[in-house]
């Protein structure tokens, strides 16, 4: 099986030893995505629906720089630092998500990288070369 980095300025940098994707023939495994500005490496600020309105962004983008989109995502997890603002992050997710919605997990953690209150990670069906 061959797999390879999948990298875009469009979203945050690694903040480690890990690729913003693997790609390989068939699928694509994105990271999770925290509400970093790709831009500054910013935290954004205005709560749980901005970050996950930014996290979403950032997972469109790499999503994009692998040849996929929204539309090819078969399983997304979400973890979250206050499991209260499931309802939020539905409403904001559902924006984001075509018809039928991936497969999907999300549950409260203790902590996330930078801050963040929210993480995404998703897994694509690869588009053909």
């Amino acid at each position: 099986m061959t797999r390879h980095s999948i990298s875009t300025p469009a979203a945050p940098a690694a903040v480690g030893p890990y690729s913003q994707a693997i790609a390989t023939h068939e699928l694509v495994f994105c990271s999770g995505q925290i509400a970093l500005d790709p831009t500054t490496g910013e935290l954004v600020e205005g709560g749980i629906e901005a970050e996950a309105d930014r996290a979403l962004r950032n997972l469109t983008a790499v999503l994009d720089a692998a040849g996929s989109t929204l539309a090819d995502v078969v399983k997304t997890t979400i973890f979250l630092i206050d499991i209260g603002d499931y309802a939020t992050v539905n409403g904001v997710y559902s924006r984001f998500m075509p018809d039928p919605p991936p497969a999907r997990s999300a549950f409260a953690v203790a902590a996330l990288p930078k801050g963040a209150r929210i993480e995404i990670e998703a897994i694509a069906v690869r588009r053909a070369d």
